[in-house]
């Protein structure tokens, strides 16, 4: 039985190489020697620990393995190897891979949180950026409506200044109308004195005659 797994085992191996894989793995079983030749004797080069990657150079059908590990080259037996890293070194990898997926998770719930205060701080001065728009634009049609009022103003200004010089000019027409109705007045009152008192000092003249007469 052990041969048969011997064998199948050396026939994976072989067809690793076939298929240019280049890399085993030490089993989780224990550490293992490796030898600088296919025996059992005290040539151990160095010993190799459950987990290690090892460069495979080539495998024999008698259970050896030739591998390369760091800067030694030597032989080990075939059936300590495999071509996936141990449990133990895959469940170290998933939990080193969790810890690193934490600290991210943890970092980017960090940086959301950061992102939120940043989108709240936006919202804020987008708000008071709304009010100071809505505030600029009440007043610019303030300042519009003042300056059309004001104009309207001028309008009016103007028309009534206008009316002003109108009436001015009709005063000043009338005042010389008046003017030169009194001047008339004056001149027909001393015309009719003086006929007045020119037919008078006729009468004066010519009655007192005109009673002598009817006296004789």
């Amino acid at each position: 039985m052990n041969l048969i797994k011997h064998l199948l085992l050396t026939l994976i191996l072989l067809c690793t190489l076939a298929n240019a894989r280049s890399f085993v793995y030490i089993t989780d079983q224990v550490d293992i020697p490796m030898r600088e030749d296919k025996t059992f004797g005290g040539n151990i080069l160095r010993s190799l620990s459950s987990g290690s990657k090892l460069s495979i150079l080539q495998a024999t059908e008698d259970g050896w393995s030739q591998v390369k590990y760091e800067n030694s080259t030597g032989w080990v037996i075939s059936r300590y190897l495999s071509n996936n890293p141990p449990a133990r070194v895959q469940l170290e990898k998933l939990r080193q891979r969790h810890n690193a997926n934490q600290l991210l998770t943890t970092k980017q719930s960090k940086r959301n949180t950061e992102l939120e205060k940043q989108i709240k701080t936006l919202k804020n001065k987008n708000i008071k950026l709304s009010m100071q728009i809505s505030k600029s634009q009440a007043e610019k049609q303030h300042i519009e409506q003042i300056y059309k009022d004001a104009l309207k103003l001028e309008y009016s200004n103007e028309k009534l200044t206008t009316k002003v010089l109108q009436l001015k000019a009709e005063i000043q027409l009338l005042e010389s109308n008046s003017t030169a109705t009194q001047d008339s007045s004056s001149r027909n009152w001393f015309i009719v004195g003086s006929l007045v008192l020119f037919f008078g000092i006729m009468i004066g003249f010519i009655f007192p005659n005109f009673v002598n007469r009817r006296r004789y």
